[in-house]
């Protein structure tokens, strides 16, 4: 399927993230899981353990890198992301003149799960956890309707539930469908892995054995250790481990944290391991590496 012409999209996009972020920016709209990003020129790497999404590019262009492979997508594409995997992105091609513009949209598993009981659709095998197509053109235009809510803040508590569901249903009809489908089914392995990334995720500062973990999956040590890495690309402690060195990053580079306060914070007991996996991560010690950020370079 062709995607249509993405310019009503972009041209709201960029009306509303221009009012809210300026020059660049990522800003949460009223819509839960919906965001908007500009930026008007090309971006640094930015670590992320991301969550299930569709990102849908309107201009410029991006890079994601997931495990060895790597994705390059323009405007008029989108990313899906339908697992919670370690990904390095880079906004590639934004200027001033025509800045980065991008929606994000988190996916609800329990809405996939029950558009998909609704839709009589079947399991389908396990698919690579990141991949990039062109925009459907059904996507685009309830990404729209979606956008355009938010100027009716009478009409958006009524109708967003309804909007965000019409989005979700055409991303599963469309050509991320099969890739969507396999997050959406009751006491699946992804959907068992998902409660242990929500534990993960709420209390990454503290020592979770595996056999907590395990035990939010239903599952066995042994076949949770197997899925989490099937499902993630990571063992559950080198996740919390991402987990916490993210966090340490944005702690220093976003509030001013010194190395030492941000490590203990995240949960290290050992500045020098800290220090250690940091540098491991993200190239440089956490020193350094928040020195050049605020310095802008």
């Amino acid at each position: 399927m062709n995607p249509r012409p993405a310019d009503p999209l972009l041209q709201t996009a960029r009306r509303y993230a221009d009012a809210a972020v300026g020059a660049g920016g990522s800003v949460a709209t009223p819509v839960p899981g919906l965001t908007v990003i500009r930026c008007d020129a090309p971006s640094g790497l930015d670590y992320a353990i991301s969550r299930p999404l569709a990102c849908l590019v309107l201009q410029g262009s991006k890079r994601v890198t997931q495990g060895t492979h790597t994705f390059d997508f323009t405007a008029g594409d989108s990313l899906l992301i339908t697992a919670d995997v370690p990904t390095v992105s880079q906004i590639t091609d934004a200027s001033p003149e025509a800045p980065y513009y991008s929606l994000v949209m988190d996916l609800e598993l329990p809405l996939v799960a029950e558009l998909l009981v609704e839709m009589q659709a079947e399991a389908v095998p396990a698919r690579s956890p990141v991949r990039v197509e062109p925009t459907d053109g059904e996507v685009a235009d309830a990404a729209l309707r979606l956008m355009r809510l938010l100027d009716r803040p009478g009409a958006l508590p009524v109708l967003r539930a309804q909007f965000v569901r019409e989005l979700h249903y055409w991303l599963l009809a469309g050509t991320h469908g099969d890739a969507i489908r396999q997050l959406g089914w009751p006491d699946s392995h992804a959907q068992r892995i998902a409660r242990a990334v929500a534990v993960l995720r709420t209390a990454y500062a503290e020592p979770l054995p595996v056999e907590r973990l395990a035990a939010v999956a239903g599952m066995s040590p042994s076949s949770f250790h197997e899925h989490f890495r099937k499902t993630t690309s990571l063992s559950p402690l080198q996740f919390q481990k991402q987990l916490r060195l993210i966090e340490a990053k944005r702690l220093m580079t976003a509030e001013g944290a010194s190395a030492s306060s941000a490590a203990f914070a995240v949960g290290y007991e050992s500045v020098q391991q800290f220090t250690r996996e940091y540098r491991r991560l993200f190239g440089l010690p956490p020193a350094m590496d928040r020195a050049r950020v605020r310095a802008g370079t």
